[in-house]
């Protein structure tokens, strides 16, 4: 799918970049709320991630992840 695709790249950007934290969005309800954590446990991604967290309030909660990168 194109959003799988585009989180593949969105993270090895940040990653090539040297930023440690950032967020990716993924809305409160539908099928990128379920997918993106599935995508992010896949082996072509763990060598990138420390770990991934729900956001805080403000910055969308539910809605939003911070991803730690390596």
């Amino acid at each position: 799918p194109r959003a799988h695709t585009a989180l593949l790249r969105f993270i090895h950007h940040h990653y090539r970049l040297g930023h440690r934290c950032v967020m990716v969005i993924t809305g409160r309800s539908g099928q990128l709320r379920s997918e993106v954590p599935r995508w992010l446990n896949e082996a072509e991604l763990r060598p990138y991630l420390i770990a991934f967290t729900p956001a805080q309030a403000r910055h969308g909660g539910d809605g939003a992840l911070y991803l730690l990168l390596k």
